[in-house]
């Protein structure tokens, strides 16, 4: 599949079905991908805790949700997933990085971070996990671990306190469609969202690039 349909066909699967399973080199090609993603100072801050077998998947959904007895059919249509990779980011790493000679930031001070680039990092990452699912031909979703329930998966699967959870991607075969309701509101278009040489500032575009014919 060329780049730009990868782009075009990605969205988030929310009902997956449980067969086929997911192997292992699978995801290790994926993960291998997402390692070509930027990151600052090459620090490579991040790691993947990949969840395939179905005792660790239940102790994943048993963490979060605090072992819900009537599961919503959201959770019905993901928990069914046969793959979770937990995408963590490591501060420390780039504190660390930052710190050798040719960045020379030797205090280590958080203020030097105005964005944190090491959730930056594993979003980029993420992007790539994505866009690789798609490529291979299954269904996807990225989704956050609710406030409150991060330190409980930490300790659920031996996770340094010091990681930072930034999201959750579930892999498999999409077993039906759902759209989200918010894909009504549709795309802003082009000329909302690029602005030339100033914010506000676009010019007229009389067609959109990929726009639908």
């Amino acid at each position: 599949m060329d780049f730009e349909r990868v782009v075009r066909r990605r969205r988030m699967t929310r009902r997956f079905a449980p067969t086929p399973t997911i192997s292992y080199a699978v995801i290790a090609e994926l993960v291998s991908l997402a390692q070509h993603a930027p990151s600052a100072g090459f620090t490579q801050g991040w790691d993947v805790v990949a969840l395939l077998e179905t005792q660790d998947r239940q102790r994943f959904w048993a963490a979060t949700t605090g072992r819900v007895s009537e599961p919503d059919a959201w959770l019905r249509g993901v928990s069914a997933a046969p793959a979770l990779l937990l995408l963590l980011a490591d501060p420390t790493a780039y504190l660390d990085r930052y710190a050798e000679p040719d960045k020379g930031w030797t205090d280590r001070s958080l203020a030097h971070w105005p964005i944190p680039f090491w959730d930056t990092d594993t979003a980029m990452a993420a992007m790539i996990l994505l866009l690789g699912a798609t490529d291979r031909g299954l269904g996807s979703l990225f989704f956050g671990v609710p406030a409150g329930r991060h330190e409980s998966v930490l300790m659920a699967f031996g996770i340094p306190e010091h990681r930072r959870l930034v999201g959750v991607i579930a892999l498999g075969t999409e077993s039906e469609e759902v759209r989200s309701p918010s894909l009504a509101r549709g795309r802003r278009p082009l000329a909302d969202v690029l602005h030339l040489g100033q914010f506000g500032r676009s010019p007229r575009l009389d067609a959109e690039p990929g726009a639908s014919q």
